[in-house]
Formats: structure tokens, sequence, C-alpha cells
């Protein structure tokens, strides 16, 4: 396998790298900030529907808020990720081989053997290669011919780093 293409210097590409690498990562503030809240506004209900509310409203009120600020959480960053990465857009791009992933962007270089990389995750456009627990790389899917990822999905898959599909 050889699979070569170019990132072009568009000033979104940083923001969406940005965006597809932080929903993976902020994604469990969203479903504690979910079960917070909801824990929150049934207290509330429970306790004002028994009489209690004034012993208790404080405490529902702090598992609301702070609950739904979690949620709000994942999107302020990616929001700030992407207007801070504006200015980060260069040319670059990937040279993929069954041994490793190169990948260069404007003066820069560097590479990831495949033998390293513990597994990959389907995010939108993007697949994150990850070595150990961190996210080592993204391959945007998106700017790579349809028959080049097709056979990178079957690579990754029959190595075990991508589910099968």
């Amino acid at each position: 396998m050889h699979i070569r293409f170019d990132v072009p210097a568009d000033p979104a590409y940083p923001g969406r790298v940005a965006a597809a690498l932080s929903s993976v990562r902020l994604r469990r503030f969203s479903l504690i900030g979910a079960a917070l809240a909801a824990a929150g506004a049934v207290g509330a209900a429970v306790s004002w529907g028994f009489s209690l509310g004034e012993r208790f409203a404080s405490l529902w009120w702090v598992l609301l808020v702070g609950g739904l600020a979690s949620v709000l959480y994942a999107p302020w960053v990616r929001w700030r990720a992407r207007r801070r990465s504006d200015d980060y857009a260069v040319e670059g791009g990937y040279d993929i081989t069954d041994d490793n992933i190169m990948m260069r962007s404007g003066s820069e270089s560097g590479g990831i053997a495949w033998e390293g990389v513990a597994q990959v995750r389907d995010v939108g456009d993007f697949w994150i290669v990850y070595v150990g627990r961190m996210p080592a790389t993204v391959i945007p899917r998106w700017l790579m011919s349809a028959g080049d990822a097709e056979t990178l999905r079957a690579f990754m898959a029959a190595r075990g780093l991508l589910p099968p599909g």
C-alpha cells in the first residue's frame, strides 16, 4: 500500500482538526453534564412536590447549573479551538505505507510506525490515530480519493485498529 495526498493551506482545516480531536475527549463532559442536569431537575421537582423545596433548593440548583455548564463546555472549547487555529493554515501532506504514516506540515515532518498505533477512531471526516491512549495524529479522509480511503480502511481493519465496516 502506498497512499499519498496533499493538505491545502485552508484556514478552516486546523479548526476542523481541533474540533475532531476535542469531540472525542469532551464527549464525557456532555454525558456527565446531562446526567447532573437531569438529577438536579428531578430532585427540584420531587422536593418541591413534598414541600422540601426550601431545604434542598440550593443543592438541586447547583446540580442543574453545573450540569448545564458541563454540557456547554464542549461546544465552547470547540469554538475557541477553531477561533485560535485560523492562523495555522499551512500546506502539508501525508504519505502512508504499510510501515508508517508520514506527515508534513510547512517545514516540519514526522511519522508514526503502524506497530506503535494502538487504535484508530472514526470521527466525522477524520480517522484519529492513537499511540497508546493519546491521539497522535488525524488522517483527513475527505482529502483522499475514495479508493485510497477504502484501501486504508481495509488495511486498518485487518490490523485490528479499526472495526470492519
